[in-house]
């Protein structure tokens, strides 16, 4: 097995403008925070950002004007926070293209891609306005039945940046709690980048990985990672740190904002975001 681990700067050098990328986690739990934070520091642009439900991460890559494209089934963040309006101001001005899906045809269009196939068939989408407004869906013949059924495009990733509880220097993770579709995220994506509260000897986690060292390019330790976010077993939302980020509202206050983490994010020492 290869050592991967690595710096987050390094890690993130992966991604390259245009690229599809995966984004792990639910909403706000789990998100990988700490990379979507580098991802806007090292300016990353014109990526086509793939989740199935995102909140406030798709909300700082739209704010640092990283996005071309968001597929998803829901972007907001949760009740008390109310939108994600950096992506709503972004996809209203036309500088971010909204391919707008339900969550199960992300996860089938991912599928899709880890399967090698081009397409799925998502049986549930059979009246819907999003089939005759997005080319990603259409409606063929079942060759068995002879009945119409709905597929969707398959959508195969670049990179995918996941978020863990824990993981050893070659990339083996484990995800304590719900694994959402971080796994099939991983399968569709060529590359995968994971950020880990702690990295920990790989003999300890005998039996327990969720996603083995093969199938990941780099990985960073990073304490608190997830957060403002939450992330099972090691911490809640941090709702003071997610209002602070609310009334972000120019540039400038978006550069002071990511400058106050980067010490924290880039490991040079080791504090509660």
């Amino acid at each position: 097995m290869k050592n991967k681990l690595t710096s987050i700067i390094d890690a993130v050098s992966l991604i390259k403008d245009n690229d599809i990328i995966g984004i792990g986690g639910n909403v706000l739990h789990r998100a990988p925070m700490a990379l979507v934070r580098e991802i806007v520091r090292q300016k990353k642009t014109s990526l086509q950002v793939v989740k199935t439900a995102g909140a406030m991460d798709v909300d700082i890559l739209c704010a640092g004007q990283s996005v071309a494209s968001v597929d998803a089934g829901f972007i907001g963040y949760e009740s008390e926070y109310g939108f994600a309006n950096f992506y709503r101001k972004a996809v209203q001005a036309g500088t971010v293209k909204s391919n707008e899906h339900a969550c199960y045809t992300i996860i089938s269009a991912l599928r899709a891609a880890a399967y090698g196939v081009p397409f799925m068939p998502v049986k549930g989408l059979i009246i819907s306005d999003l089939i005759e407004k997005n080319s990603y869906f259409q409606v063929i013949q079942d060759p068995f039945s002879g009945e119409n059924i709905t597929v969707v495009q398959a959508i195969k990733l670049d990179v995918t940046i996941i978020h863990v509880q824990e993981a050893d220097i070659y990339g083996n993770a484990i995800i304590d709690g719900t694994l959402y579709d971080d796994y099939t995220l991983v399968q569709a994506s060529d590359k995968v980048i994971i950020s880990t509260e702690k990295i920990v000897p790989t003999e300890t986690l005998y039996n327990r990985v969720d996603i083995p060292h093969f199938m990941v390019s780099a990985v960073v330790e990073i304490p608190n990672g997830a957060k403002p976010c939450s992330c099972d077993t090691k911490y809640d939302i941090d709702r003071a740190h997610i209002q602070e980020f609310k009334q972000v509202a120019t540039a400038e206050d978006l550069a002071k904002y990511l400058n106050d983490y980067k010490i924290i994010d880039r490991g040079e020492k080791y504090a509660n975001v």
